[in-house]
């Protein structure tokens, strides 16, 4: 009798144990599954952003459900997000966190945030599920996407450092004007007497064309008015109406227009290594916009720029990364992706430029 009271025992704890663990499975499946996290009005605004990444639809015919990108295959860190995630179900039915599109916006960076924080946390543990750097075909990527892909596994970067937007919106970036407010503040420190100062804004050179931002200039003369300055540079055959940073490279500290190309000082024009003739050039111009002393403050403003409108969808790229001429484009590219003002991407390119891998050290 005693045996069969054992076994008996025996067998209501396994029947409980399967119902209890196999309940559980069950459960935590189906509450992993696409639809089950589609099914609260808040997840509306994430669900239509996915419908429209290549997540959801692409040539493979291949589809990251949400659990594919959200819930780690592990156990512990499985069970871990599981309980972690009840705090969406309690601000679904009780605070209603972001039931409107207006709230949602506004915590947008935050939640944001948060998913990324796990996946730096994790190595991008869900992105590698399916991605690896081993399986990756670099000769069917872009030359762009190969280059950025080898950085990342040189140093050390995860999957989410360069891929925030993959399957959501970005938030947007914003950046307070009072940063650059304060730029303008600092001109009024610089000395008259100053013999070098840089740009902050295009600045109109009148019948002679414009200077750029940022740009190095030597004060020659002063009035009480205006400065008399020389900037240097060079020209290169056939775009005479464009003063170029160095030779070779093309970063445009001013735009000339024929009086401006007849008031140059040049010296003779020397081919480079690909053929293109380059020769020096100096212009004198007199100028009454504000000026800095030094580029330090626009330099930490173009460094806010970059936290704020490239840092927030990739790792920060080091500006030593590339040299001048490919800063230019790539530069141009990434800001059309952002809603960056064009003197604010002016500034965020010359401050790579400046400090670009051909420059740095010289």
């Amino acid at each position: 009798m005693r045996k069969r009271y054992i076994l008996l025992i025996a067998c209501v704890g396994v029947v409980l144990g399967w119902i209890v663990l196999g309940g559980t499975a069950a459960i935590m499946h189906k509450t992993s599954s696409t639809e089950f996290c589609v099914s609260c009005h808040t997840m509306q605004i994430p669900y239509e952003e996915y419908q429209g990444s290549i997540h959801f639809t692409n040539a493979k015919g291949i589809r990251a459900e949400c659990s594919d990108c959200h819930i780690p295959s592990d156990p512990i860190n499985y069970v871990i997000t599981k309980i972690r995630a009840s705090k969406d179900i309690y601000h679904e039915f009780v605070t209603g966190k972001i039931d409107t599109e207006e709230k949602y916006e506004e915590h947008r960076m935050a939640m944001a945030e948060t998913v990324w924080e796990q996946l730096r946390a994790n190595d991008s543990a869900t992105c590698r599920s399916c991605h690896s750097f081993d399986a990756m075909d670099t000769y069917e990527q872009s030359e762009d996407a190969a280059k950025m892909h080898k950085y990342g596994i040189e140093n050390n970067q995860t999957c989410i450092d360069c891929h925030k937007g993959v399957a959501h919106f970005a938030p947007e970036p914003e950046l307070d004007s009072e940063a650059y407010n304060r730029v303008i503040a600092q001109t009024e420190n610089t000395p008259a007497d100053a013999s070098t100062v840089y740009s902050i804004a295009p600045i109109s050179i009148g019948e002679l064309g414009s200077i750029n931002p940022a740009v190095e200039m030597s004060v020659v003369g002063t009035s009480e008015a205006e400065r008399t300055v020389a900037i240097a540079g060079y020209q290169m055959k056939g775009a005479e109406q464009v003063l170029y940073m160095g030779k070779g490279q093309r970063s445009i500290i001013a735009m000339l227009s024929d009086a401006g190309q007849q008031a140059l000082e040049v010296g003779e024009f020397k081919s480079d290594e690909y053929g293109n003739e380059w020769r020096t050039a100096k212009l004198k111009a007199a100028i009454d916009a504000p000026v800095l002393a030094s580029p330090d403050p626009l330099w930490g403003y173009a460094e806010e720029l970059d936290n704020v409108y490239c840092s927030t969808c990739h790792s920060k790229i080091p500006a030593n990364h590339f040299t001048v001429n490919a800063w230019g484009p790539v530069a141009k590219g990434m800001g059309e992706r952002t809603d960056i003002s064009e003197l604010d991407l002016e500034i965020l390119t010359k401050f790579f430029q400046n400090h670009a891998k051909d420059v740095a050290g010289h």
